[in-house]
Parts: C-alpha cells; structure tokens; sequence
C-alpha cells in the first residue's frame, strides 16, 4: 500500500516545474525520494540556491498536488540543496545565473537603495548574489554599504571584487575615484567601463547578479542588452505623476532592447509617524500599482519611507539593518520573493532547454 502510494505521490509533483529551469522535477533528478508511513508522507526535494527565496511556494505547491491526488495524507517535505555547473551568458564567460537589472526613469526615487536591499535580501534569504553598481555617474553602493578601498587585480589580469562580510562582491566605480571626482564620459567609454566590470572581474559563481543601473534612458541598458542575455528588469518610482511619467518612459526603453519587465517597485509608499503610528502618504498612494496594470508589468509591491533604512543607508550600514531588524527589511523581502517568483514564472514560460545534468 505504502508503494502504491508513494508511486502516485511521485507522479503526482513529477512534472511541476523547477523555478530554476522551467523543467520537470522528475526529469531533472530532483525527486530525491518519496516514503509514506501510515498516513505520513515524506518526500525529498532538491533545488538549487537559486531558488532558496521561494522555497516555501514550492513546498505550498507540491503539498497541494499531493492532497489532491491522495486524500488523507499529509505530506512532509524537506529541500537539500545542489550545486548546479556555472553558464555562459551571451558574448561574456559570466557565471551568473540570473541578471538582473534595477533601473528608474529618474533619479532621486531611492533606486540604488532598493536595488542594494533586493541583493541583500536574496542573500539572506540564502542565494549567491553579486551586486554592480553601474551608475558610472553616480555611485552610491559603497556608500550604502560601507564599503571602500581599491579593488585588486589578480595573477588571471581579473578585478577582484570589494567583499561584503565576505560573501556579497560588489563592483562600483566608486571604489576606483576619489569621492570628490566627477567622471566626465562619453558612450564608447562608459560602454567599455561597463563590459570591462562584467567581463573582468572575478564574480564566482552566482546566482543573481543584481545591477544598479544609472537613472533615466540612457544606453548603459544598450549595452548591457548586446552583451549578456538578462533575466530582467526592475523599474522603481515614487507614486506621484511627474515620477511615474519617468518610469513609463524607462519600461519603453526596456522593452525597445528586449529585456524583460520582471515588474514595478513602488517606492517612498507612504510614512508610518513613529509619534502618532498615523501613515501619510507624502506622495501620493497607488500611483505605481495602478500604472502597473495600465502598461501589463508585474506590480511587486510598494516599500514605505522608513527613518531606520535611510539613517543606515546614510551611515553606511543598510546591510546591518536588512540582516537584524525585522519590521524594516519585510517590504523588501516581500518585494525580492515577489521578484524571484517572477523570474520562475517566465522561466517556466521557456523552459531552459540546454544539457543541464540529472542530478
């Protein structure tokens, strides 16, 4: 009985797909087993780090699958993780699994903040997770994050990235000028600054390379579309009209360089007094959700104006907070969850079809 069971268990999650590849669980080797006991059944998962964000969808989805396919057994499940071989993405050897733009139509809408705390987040939430400021203009990252010195160049002639708590490596040009010095460049050379920082620095194997991309409509997301395949974009505004006019010119740019919309981040939404506990909306309310569906982009949530996330952000210590305090970093994780579940979404769309191993 328990092997009948078990058999109809395993049939029943076999083809739910893998947020990673978009492939059947079954095919992929990813039903490690599956055991009943009475009316207890166990079932062993594997997925990726690349898919830690949203391990608690999977387990939702696949108890679902088995209730409904075999009444009175409760279903206990336990992910492992595997490594999967590091792929090359577009006309650069990028270990990266994801990439991952964060972009706005303006600037002044908390963009490198939201852009910072999604892959503070991602790697909290226990996936490898590369962060490049590439608003060559404007570097804020390593202020952000507390972060300075100058990179290295190893014995391989390869950037060795600045490390956050020895885990995060972050590339930014303001690890390469003096914070008083402005650069003053045309496009072929931010073009090449950019490839140069995607090409020659020694990321590791990731799983998300999240980019700070400059503010507006310029052509570093040109360059970035000619050079690596990216899984998306983010776009980030506040919710009054002059910023959410930007970000519909921003979504039009992504769109023209054909990099997915993975969704639109509502940012500045509404302040929470800490005197009165009464909630103000400074800039209105809404205005990204509803543009959102207008334009049919993912809404992945709105991030209220928090004193705690912008004394940190100014002291250098965002990464402190999104790591301990709880009540400022849940926006963020609701939003970077929300994101990953749209990269599986697409992902399933066109399942990943290359020679990836059984495991």
């Amino acid at each position: 009985m328990s092997n009948s069971t078990a058999e109809l268990i395993r049939q029943a999650i076999a083809s739910h797909p893998d947020p990673e590849t978009g492939r059947p669980l079954e095919t992929m080797g990813q039903i490690r087993s599956v055991a009943v006991d009475g009316d207890i059944a166990e079932i062993d998962l594997a997925l990726s780090s690349h898919s830690l964000p949203i391990q608690e969808d999977v387990k939702d989805a696949i108890e679902s699958k088995v209730v409904a396919a075999v009444p009175g057994v409760t279903p206990k499940i336990t992910i492992n993780i595997h490594e999967r071989p590091p792929v090359r993405l577009g006309q650069i050897a990028l270990r990266a699994k994801s990439v991952i733009a964060v972009g706005s139509g303006k600037g002044g809408v908390g963009k490198s903040t939201v852009a910072a705390s999604i892959a503070l987040t991602l790697s909290r939430l226990g996936s490898k997770v590369g962060l490049l400021d590439a608003d060559v203009y404007g570097p804020s990252i390593p202020q952000l994050l507390g972060l300075s010195g100058r990179p290295a160049v190893n014995a391989n002639k390869k950037i060795e990235p600045i490390m956050l708590e020895g885990k995060l490596p972050v590339m930014s040009m303001g690890f390469l000028v003096e914070p008083d010095q402005a650069v003053i460049w045309r496009g072929p050379m931010l073009h090449g600054s950019i490839n140069q920082f995607l090409a020659d620095t020694n990321w590791g194997e990731l799983d998300y390379l999240i980019i700070d991309m400059p503010p507006g409509t310029g052509d570093v997301a040109l360059t970035l579309s000619q050079a690596i395949p990216l899984a998306g974009a983010v776009v980030v505004c506040t919710p009054q009209e002059v910023a959410l006019l930007d970000a519909v010119k921003a979504i039009s740019m992504f769109r023209k360089v054909n990099i997915p919309l993975l969704g639109m981040v509502e940012n500045m939404s509404g302040f929470l007094c800490p005197d009165n506990g009464k909630t103000y909306d400074i800039f209105g309310q809404g205005g990204a959700r509803t543009k959102s569906e207008e334009l049919n982009v993912p809404f992945l949530g709105c991030l209220p104006i928090d004193i705690t996330l912008r004394t940190a952000g100014d002291e250098g210590k965002l990464a402190e907070v999104i790591a301990s305090n709880e009540k400022a970093r849940a926006p963020f994780d609701g939003v970077a969850k929300a994101m990953v579940r749209e990269v599986a979404s697409q992902t399933s769309q066109k399942p990943n079809q290359g020679s990836l191993p059984v495991l």
